[in-house]
């Protein structure tokens, strides 16, 4: 079975997406199951994770309605305040929807880049360890040092990196990003990564697999085959490549690095069991 551990669905009218410029003409327009079906099979993915891409109570259970109307979503990847008392309770409340299943700041978009390490944040991470819950990290590399210091004060935190934490694909630099990931994987064995969203931080005219390919081997060597899972990041991939590219780009890449047993928990068993997907 393949799992896309990361994509996007949205409606552009909702109007919740801050990020997100109408005059765009390739993200500022809705992306719903339907778009995303025929992509699926025609890539042979089975089941995804549907992931927030706004920070509103009101997506999440927006995107909660549409993984329940979609077969292929199995998951759902949230949104809370996490600098928030009532987090706990909105929390509980969320646990009680079949799919929902993890947890996403969006701390890349958040002007304090040591958001993460504020005291009721802390406690609030402690809450979700203790309760088992996926947490993403969405960062640049600039907030590692800080996301290594928060799994320090939880180190029960079941976390994943997303997008590699975004290194500078674009210039081919991996100095800090390289050092500072291997330093999270090597201290915190509990800690996954996804290889996905890289395509958006090459080059978008001109990128190739082999520009991505120092990244896939440093994240593959330091977290090893039981850490890594695939993400499409789609439609945002779309600035950059087809679903049918980011999927084909990876497998070329990791071919030579995985056998059989580590391909089919790249792009697979190790979601279902991060996720804790019922597939």
């Amino acid at each position: 079975m393949i799992v896309d551990a990361h994509h996007h669905l949205w409606s552009a009218a909702r109007g919740d997406y801050h990020w997100m410029s109408p005059d765009d003409p390739v993200l500022g327009r809705d992306y719903l199951p339907a778009d995303l079906a025929p992509l699926l099979r025609r890539a042979g993915v089975d089941r995804t994770v549907l992931v927030q891409a706004a920070q509103t109570e009101a997506e999440t259970q927006f995107l909660l309605e549409l993984a329940a109307a979609s077969d292929f979503v199995a998951g759902v990847v949230g949104w809370l305040d996490f600098d928030d008392a009532e987090l706990p309770r909105k929390l509980e409340k969320l646990l009680r929807q079949p799919k929902f299943v993890g947890l996403r700041p969006m701390l890349q978009d958040i002007e304090d880049d040591a958001y993460i390490l504020r005291p009721r944040v802390l406690q609030n991470l402690r809450h979700v360890a203790e309760l088992g819950v996926p947490f993403d990290f969405l960062t640049y590399p600039r907030h590692l040092r800080n996301v290594a210091r928060a799994l320090e004060a939880v180190p029960g935190l079941r976390a994943v990196i997303d997008h590699v934490s975004k290194p500078p694909i674009a210039s081919g630099r991996l100095e800090s990003w390289a050092e500072d990931i291997a330093r999270i994987a090597a201290e915190h064995p509990g800690v996954r990564c996804k290889l996905s969203g890289m395509v958006t931080e090459a080059d978008l005219a001109t990128w190739r697999p082999a520009d991505l390919a120092p990244f896939v081997r440093h994240v593959v060597s330091t977290f090893g085959e039981d850490r890594i899972l695939f993400g499409s990041d789609w439609p945002v991939c779309l600035l950059a490549a087809s679903y049918a590219e980011v999927l084909n780009a990876l497998r070329t890449l990791v071919a030579p690095l995985l056998d059989a047993a580590g391909l089919e928990k790249l792009f697979g068993r190790n979601a279902i069991a991060f996720y804790k997907l019922e597939v």
